[in-house]
């Protein structure tokens, strides 16, 4: 395994620990969340516990029914214990950057229904600034997408990017969606206008910017040592 993957697995391991019998878990996306699914389905073996996820993406719900989890909608479980997912980046400020994986929509609207959010990372993800390392994706509806790329990058005050696939073809989303990645020359100053901004241009379905929707962080640094990231709200929460 590299060193990498084992970071990964490392908060995969952690992040199950605070997984509770009855639980209900969204599930997000992604090769960390992964090795989450893979201690998770260890833990309902090992200690019999019984829980429930609601999966982000196609990808998650595969794995998860492959490794036995017992996976439902939000609109048969709509309120959710806790999520556990990835980020491509994260602020001082719990802000994060996701949508690397695609699933940036499903994802925001599993953590909204979460009581609290566990983010799970690799060393080098956790930024002073986001959009320093990592091109902020978008996620727009097909119809008049270069007009919605025109809006983006006149009132976004950045360069997108539409995602394809080896062929050359669009990527496409679970929802049907594109992607643009967007990048911003000296990162993204105010996090919370340019998420504004963003939401506002007609095409735009979400946006990969996640404020207030982070209550642990949980990172592997570059010697694969654990380093907890705690919000008031979760110091309480996980005592």
């Amino acid at each position: 395994m590299s060193k990498e993957q084992s970071s990964k697995q490392v908060v995969g391991y952690a992040a199950a620990e605070y997984v509770r019998d009855g639980m209900r878990i969204g599930l997000g996306t992604g090769s960390t969340v992964a090795f989450f699914l893979e201690a998770l389905a260890e833990k309902m073996a090992k200690e019999k516990i019984s829980v429930t996820g609601v999966c982000t993406s196609q990808q998650t719900e595969d794995y998860a029914k492959k490794l036995g989890i017992p996976v439902s909608t939000l609109a048969e479980t709509p309120h959710l214990d806790i999520a556990v997912d990835g980020a491509d980046e994260v602020d001082e400020q719990f802000r994060l950057i996701k949508g690397g994986g695609g699933a940036l929509l499903r994802e925001k609207i599993v953590a909204a229904a979460s009581e609290s959010v566990i983010i799970i990372i690799g060393a080098g993800k956790y930024v002073s600034k986001l959009g320093s390392g990592f091109l902020l994706p978008i996620e727009v509806l097909p119809f008049g997408y270069q007009s919605t790329k025109t809006q983006v990058a006149q009132k976004g005050r950045c360069t997108p990017y539409l995602r394809t696939i080896e062929s050359g073809e669009p990527f496409v989303t679970d929802n049907g969606n594109y992607i643009f990645d967007c990048k911003f020359e000296n990162g993204i100053e105010d996090p919370e206008a340019t998420h504004s901004i963003l939401s506002q241009i007609a095409g735009v379905a979400e946006v990969g910017i996640f404020l207030n929707l982070c209550d642990l962080v949980l990172e592997a640094d570059a010697e694969g040592n654990l380093v907890k990231h705690s919000t008031d709200y979760a110091r309480n929460l996980f005592a």
